[in-house]
């Protein structure tokens, strides 16, 4: 990864409070985890921003190095890196998602 693409995918991470890196958009997801990921960030009720990797080719093998991760989609919350759609579901199920949000004093969604 060149440093121009992680500085491009350092500042996208810190660009809101919440990023997801997903393969499509949030009405348009497409593939199925990256539908389950926007589905608990719409049933949490807060703000977040997208990036569809497939739009981007640089970004959507970059990330990978980024976070040292190797799926999509990817969550980012106040710039630090949480996990993909079954580290999601796990902590939503067990309330640490919604505390993350809460300890971070992440906006709702309007």
């Amino acid at each position: 990864m060149t440093d121009a693409v992680q500085a491009r995918i350092g500042e996208i991470v810190n660009s809101a409070d919440v990023v997801l890196f997903m393969k499509g958009t949030p009405l348009f997801p497409q593939c199925g985890f990256s539908s389950r990921a926007v589905a608990i960030l719409d049933h949490l009720g807060v703000a977040y921003g997208s990036v569809d990797v497939l739009q981007d080719q640089e970004v959507r093998q970059g990330i990978k190095e980024f976070s040292d991760w190797p799926t999509i989609p990817q969550l980012y919350v106040k710039g630090e890196f949480v996990g993909g759609s079954d580290i999601m579901m796990e902590m939503f199920e067990a309330g640490e998602l919604q505390q993350l949000m809460a300890d971070e004093g992440v906006a709702r969604a309007e």
